[in-house]
């Protein structure tokens, strides 16, 4: 398996120390870092940075937001990222969510589907090379109507350039299976990954007439290591909180995806009863529904042990690729988490399913 970590560039304590962090991750043995927006510094800004700080690892948008950029902006900046980086760039796509879309954009959400696969499409057409004519339901290029004809870019891209999409929905995981290069995940529960996840990947994947191997499943999760028992009950006590906001904080009052990902997983009670406490106000009270076995099987967090059996557990569901949240109170102290986290996914045995072979 491959190891990735994904970062924002403002969430650290200074802008040079995160720069710092993701050169460090680079020598620790690093093979993928996505780069994320949400509603804080723009991706692409400090991918292009951190391409110019690094030499060897693939940096990837994780993501870039459906609606904050034209798809032949979205394909403007893959192409411009991928060349400055020697081909080391992926291009992360997502829909986010009406909150951030609509509450700080200013865009309609609706019909992200569409929207997702019209882009994908777009922006393959525009990496081709070709004058772009395209017609949609939700965009047409050149915009009917005026004076313009079909262009192209002025530059080209010089290599291949990955799609990847964040899915966890339904329908929006079947495109990631027909579209895409590679999945982007969240909220995953290797147990039950099957029915919640890998069934409607593997429908998309069929349409286009493809196999798993042809797709890079990413998942994420936090990883921290106790040194035991009780250290581990402190850990698991401490992210109760951060869960019941992804639970009853994340998106909007009527759309929460992963509240609806944890309810396909088996928690749909207790997923529902959080998100009524937190959005009621409760946030005490919401962090107390969530359960020790709620954290402990969307996390790495365990001793060294407990983390490197999830891992062959993962391993054995058909993930390709761990996107590490390393713990620590400093860069110092996540660098340290993320080291010890990156050998034992490079150790885990490559056995079951072979690892995509993505570039």
């Amino acid at each position: 398996m491959r190891a990735a970590t994904t970062i924002e560039a403002s969430g650290g304590e200074h802008w040079s120390r995160q720069a710092d962090f993701v050169v460090e991750a680079e020598k620790l043995g690093l093979d993928v870092c996505w780069v994320a927006e949400a509603w804080g510094s723009d991706a692409p800004s400090a991918l292009g940075y951190y391409a110019a700080l690094t030499d060897r690892m693939l940096l990837g948008s994780g993501v870039l937001q459906l609606g904050t950029r034209t798809p032949t902006a979205v394909a403007q900046t893959a192409v411009t990222l991928s060349n400055l980086s020697g081909g080391r760039f992926l291009l992360g796509l997502g829909a986010s969510g009406p909150q951030v879309i609509e509450g700080l954009h200013g865009v309609p959400f609706a019909r992200p589907l569409r929207r997702m696969r019209e882009t994908v499409e777009i922006v393959r057409r525009v990496l081709d090379g070709g004058r772009l004519a395209y017609s949609g339901t939700e965009f047409s290029v050149p915009l009917p109507g005026g004076e313009a004809v079909p262009m192209r870019l002025s530059m080209r891209a010089e290599h291949e350039i990955p799609v990847y999409l964040a899915a966890l929905s339904p329908a929006m995981l079947r495109l990631t299976g027909e579209v895409a290069d590679g999945w982007l995940g969240t909220s995953f529960v290797p147990e039950g990954a099957g029915d919640a996840y890998f069934a409607h990947l593997d429908e998309g994947l069929a349409r286009s007439g493809r196999t798993r191997a042809d797709l890079d499943v990413c998942q994420g999760a936090e990883v921290a290591f106790a040194p035991d028992e009780e250290a581990l009950g402190a850990m698991v006590a401490g992210r109760k909180k951060e869960l019941a906001f992804s639970l009853g904080g994340m998106g909007s009052a009527a759309t929460n995806f992963y509240n609806n990902a944890y309810s396909r997983q088996g928690w749909a009670e207790v997923a529902a009863e959080v998100r009524e406490r937190w959005q009621g106000g409760d946030r005490d009270g919401a962090a107390a529904l969530v359960t020790d076995e709620m954290v402990l099987a969307t996390t790495l967090i365990g001793t060294e042990a407990m983390v490197r059996e999830r891992l062959a557990v993962w391993r054995d569901a058909g993930v390709d690729t761990v996107r590490l949240y390393p713990a620590g109170a400093t860069v110092e102290d996540r660098l340290t988490t993320l080291g010890r986290a990156i050998e034992l996914v490079h150790g885990t045995d490559a056995g079951g399913r072979g690892a995509t072979q993505v570039p």
